[in-house]
């Protein structure tokens, strides 16, 4: 009997690893944990399918995760903030020695993570960090141009563009208004710097980026994984992270917020009472989105990630742009997916090396990419048969559309 326990279950990102994982059968027991316990049972209800059960977690408690992910096979963690419940999953999960999954996108929480390595890899598990889209499907594109098509790697690009999702919260903003008011890890002329948002360092980063079926957009640093663990698994003298999120309209009123200062966290008295200015941020950006999508006539959500990946290859300079963009699907499915698939990876034995890594480290691109073709029916690399395109660019700028 094989077991997965998916925590954070019933989110937005779970519920899409949990219907992942449900469309194999490499599992006998399929466990929903979370801390809203009628909307795991409702998720199990409504997929119907005899090897889902729920479970009440309470996330910040070591001593209840424990309890909820013994006998597993599989621990897949969807929940967050990571910041602060990756490192507490994390240690129960090494405790417990079972093998785990996560989709962390927090900078600062992959930093925690990676400094368990040496425990976890005492314990004898295997967990690896950041099986999402970016960082996750975009770190294992890296490595498959890296292994398989270029002689020598000297830039990496991992671009993102995506918006019009039916809702935004709190905490999506919160991280927003985070990633543009600390410095950003870039690596840059091979080298380990940080680059300021708002500043010269930044800005000279920024970019305008023509994403498939979505759109042309200026991208700005974003602070994501990729840009520290990259590096360290493929040689090469540059790896960025930019990103945006669409419409313009709606992003630029988040740096201008930002920029005037409505970010501080010590309260101030208006009109008598006691406002905190970072919480009135937040309200006022969410409250205006609506009426920027209505503006803008915006229409489905749509996003795309692109990986441009630049090097040498039989001598001469070579340019290869994967991406991946979707119209009317959530963010959750480009998140969800392939964390779900890298557990699949897991149970099926396909990671075997020790310790806290990030995908490039420890998965087979052949591997991912295969159980991906089999899970999405990538076919045919048509510009309307598949939501993988690549592209090859020599010298002279001529370009030719690549089967996967």
């Amino acid at each position: 009997m094989t077991r997965v326990t998916i925590l954070g279950g019933c989110g937005s990102v779970g519920y899409q690893a949990v219907k992942a994982v449900v469309s194999t059968k490499d599992f006998d027991e399929i466990i929903i944990g979370d801390i809203n316990y009628e909307k795991a049972e409702m998720c199990v209800e409504e997929l119907n399918d005899p090897r889902l059960a729920a479970i009440k977690v309470d996330l910040t408690d070591s001593t209840m995760i424990k309890e909820t992910i013994k006998d597993s096979d599989v621990v897949l963690n969807c929940s967050g903030p990571f910041y602060k419940l990756g490192p507490i999953i994390m240690k129960a999960v090494i405790d417990s020695k079972i093998d785990y999954v996560d989709v962390c996108d927090d900078l600062d929480a992959t930093q925690k993570l990676l400094e368990m390595h040496d425990r976890a890899k005492k314990a004898g598990i295997s967990a690896l960090i950041g099986m999402g889209s970016s960082p996750g499907v975009a770190n294992l594109l890296a490595k498959f141009c890296a292994n398989h098509m270029l002689d020598e790697v000297e830039s990496i690009d991992i671009l993102h563009a995506h918006g019009g999702e039916p809702s935004e919260g709190a905490a999506v903003v919160a991280h927003r208004f985070h990633s543009m008011t600390t410095p950003i890890p870039m690596y840059l002329d091979g080298e380990y710097t940080t680059v300021d948002y708002f500043g010269e360092s930044g800005l000279s980063l920024c970019e305008d980026v023509d994403f498939h079926q979505i759109g042309t957009y200026t991208c700005y640093p974003y602070p994501h994984p990729e840009t520290i663990t990259l590096p360290r698994y493929i040689k090469c003298k540059r790896v960025t992270n930019l990103g945006c999120v669409i419409p313009p309209e709606y992003y630029k009123l988040t740096q201008d917020v930002v920029r005037v200062g409505i970010i501080g966290e010590e309260p101030i008295e208006v009109g008598g009472q006691q406002v905190i200015p970072r919480d009135f941020g937040i309200a006022f950006v969410i409250k205006e989105r609506e009426r920027i999508l209505k503006e803008t006539n915006f229409g489905e959500q749509r996003g795309c990630l692109k990986i441009t990946i630049k090097g040498i290859e039989d001598g001469e300079p070579r340019q290869y742009n994967f991406q991946m963009s979707s119209i009317g699907q959530s963010m959750g499915e480009g998140t969800g997916i392939p964390a779900g698939l890298g557990a699949i990876l897991m149970n099926r034995g396909k990671i075997t090396e020790l310790g806290v890594l990030p995908p490039e480290a420890c998965v087979a691109p052949l591997d991912f990419l295969g159980l991906m073709q089999e899970h999405l029916k990538l076919d045919a690399m048509t510009s309307k048969g598949s939501p993988l395109i690549i592209e090859s660019i020599d010298k002279d700028g001529n370009i030719e559309l690549l089967k996967l």
